[in-house]
C-alpha cells in the first residue's frame, strides 16, 4: 500500500456535506463501489465492521481508490480498532464508546468518531478533549430538535448525525450550526450494491454531494 497523508477529524469531515456508511458483503465490490462515491463527490467512506469482508474492503480501498479517505465503522473494541489501522483505515466510527475504546484511541491512530446519544456521554467526551461526535441513532434519539438543543449547553462539541436521515431529511441537520456532517446510507442501498449499479450510486452520490452545508469551525 502507498503511504498516504494522516488527517485529523476536523479536516477528515470537512470534506463533505455526507459520509456514506457502506456496508460491503463481497470484497469485490469495495473498489468499484468507492470510485462510484469518490466520483460522485464524497471523498470520505466508512466501511461498516459487520461483514467478513469489511477489513479486506477497507484495505483495498485505501490501496487502490485514489481520493478516498476510507474509515471503519461500528468499532466496538480496542482490537477493532487496532485492526482497522492495519488495514489502512484512516479514522474509525463507533455507535458509542467505552473508557477501554477511548484509551485505546488516545494511544494510536486512526483518529476516533465516538457516538453519543444523551447531554451526558456528550459531556463526557468533552471532558475527554473531543471535539467531534457522532450522534447515533439520530432519528430514534430525537433528531434535529434534540440536537439543536444541545448546541447552547455544549459548543464545545460538532456533531455527525447519523442514523435514520434520508436525502429529504438531509438539509434539516446540515442547517445546525453544531452540524459538521451527515452519515447516510440512501446512495449505497443494499439493491444498488447488489446490481452493482455504480451508476445509480454515483449520480445519488452527486446529488448529496451539492447538500448545503453550514460554515466549517476549526
Amino acid at each position: 500500500m502507498t503511504s498516504i497523508p494522516q488527517y485529523g477529524l476536523s479536516t477528515i469531515l470537512a470534506q463533505a456535506p455526507v459520509v456514506p456508511v457502506v456496508t460491503v458483503v463481497d470484497v469485490h465490490d469495495a473498489v468499484p463501489l468507492a470510485k462510484a462515491l469518490v466520483a460522485g463527490g464524497l471523498s470520505v467512506i466508512e466501511v461498516t465492521l459487520r461483514t467478513a469482508a469489511a477489513l479486506d474492503a477497507i484495505y483495498a480501498i485505501a490501496a487502490e481508490v485514489e481520493g478516498a479517505i476510507v474509515g471503519a465503522g461500528t468499532v466496538r473494541e480496542p482490537a477493532q480498532l487496532a485492526a482497522a489501522a492495519r488495514a489502512g483505515a484512516r479514522f474509525a466510527v463507533s455507535p458509542g464508546f467505552t473508557a477501554r475504546l477511548l484509551d485505546a484511541a488516545a494511544d494510536t491512530d486512526p483518529p476516533l468518531l465516538p457516538g453519543v446519544a444523551t447531554a451526558s456521554e456528550a459531556m463526557t467526551l468533552i471532558d475527554r478533549g473531543y471535539r467531534f461526535a457522532k450522534f447515533f441513532p439520530a432519528e430514534p434519539a430525537g433528531g434535529r430538535a434534540y440536537l439543536s438543543a444541545l448546541a447552547g449547553p455544549l459548543p464545545q462539541l460538532m456533531f455527525c448525525p447519523t442514523g435514520g436521515i434520508t436525502i429529504e431529511t438531509a438539509p434539516r441537520y446540515l442547517d445546525l450550526p453544531n452540524v459538521v456532517c451527515i452519515g447516510g446510507s440512501w446512495m449505497v442501498t443494499h439493491d444498488r450494491i447488489a446490481a452493482k449499479d455504480w451508476t445509480s450510486v454515483e449520480g445519488a452520490s452527486r446529488t448529496a454531494a451539492t447538500l448545503r452545508q453550514p460554515p466549517r469551525r476549526t
